[in-house]
């Protein structure tokens, strides 16, 4: 709740009804005799208790990490927990990398969280991860990062749209006439194709921002606008979902993805073996 900053949001994160965690937090409240929470705006904020309790349970919850990766060491990795977290267009590929290695340790248990890029870099910040796959790692964490595959981001069109049937690469400037359908503030995706429209000189305001790439793809081939997204969101076959890829002068964008870690909190067993695992499974593109 403290992390996302409402109970409805920690409800759905939970996968549960938003009055069991009121009564859940209500009771708690009781058994402690203190006030852990106070309204703030639309949300809540915690209380210089609640703050209190939050990193008395931050010091358990890293214990019993401490505890399952030095079991996890003294019995191989025959039992453990590998957990990682990835930016949302990388769900489109990264069970694929989890798979053959969960695969190989059965009684591993492997946990997978997809959130924006805004809430893996928290989640970096907080320790809740060893392991997190994104495209733009912050520049504010120790972290240590292997980029293992490229990431082209491309734009996208209705596939009815005038512009999907030009032969000739699209000037860049062109598409400022469109509206443009653009991820949240903050995305990976949305950063990128910011910076490359600065190194432009062109300013592209967003129309309307979507939570998501599926979203966005609906939203395109509703013809509500264009949009820029990854190729690994467009699957195999883009047509299907009624979009097209444009050929536009300077695109793709070329970026690419990482595996980053904490470079000051050392990687349990599992994390380790995998980022080996990935290492020889997969060769980085070229600087």
């Amino acid at each position: 709740m403290a992390r996302l900053g409402g109970v409805g949001r920690a409800a759905r994160a939970l996968h549960l009804a938003q009055p069991t965690v009121s009564t859940q937090l209500r009771e708690l409240a009781t058994a402690l005799d203190t006030t852990l929470f106070v309204p703030a705006g639309r949300g809540l904020r915690l209380t210089d208790e609640g703050a209190l309790l939050l990193e008395a349970a931050r010091e358990m919850l890293d214990a019993w990490r401490h505890y399952e990766e030095r079991a996890a060491q003294a019995r191989g990795l025959l039992r453990g927990r590998l957990r990682v977290a990835a930016v949302t267009t990388a769900e489109y590929f990264v069970p694929e990398l989890i798979g053959p290695f969960a695969h190989a340790h059965p009684g591993l248990a492997v946990e997978l969280v997809v959130e924006n890029r805004d809430a893996v870099v928290r989640r970096l910040e907080q320790g809740e991860d060893e392991l997190a796959v994104m495209m733009l790692p912050p520049a504010g964490l120790p972290l240590e990062r292997w980029p293992f595959m490229e990431n082209p981001l491309v734009v996208v069109a209705a596939a009815g749209h005038p512009l999907a049937r030009r032969r000739t690469p699209i000037e860049p400037r062109a598409l400022l006439a469109q509206p443009l359908l653009a991820r949240e503030a903050g995305s990976g995706t949305r950063l990128a194709l910011e910076r490359f429209l600065a190194e432009q000189g062109l300013a592209w305001p967003a129309r309307m921002a979507l939570g998501s790439n599926e979203a966005i793809k609906h939203a395109v081939a509703a013809g509500l606008g264009l949009g820029v997204l990854s190729r690994h969101a467009l699957g195999r076959d883009p047509g299907r979902d009624g979009i097209a890829e444009l050929k536009v002068r300077g695109f793709p964008i070329h970026r690419r993805w990482h595996l980053v870690w904490r470079r000051d909190r050392p990687l349990g067993r599992p994390a380790a073996a995998f980022l080996e695992h990935l290492r020889e499974r997969l060769r980085p593109p070229p600087a």
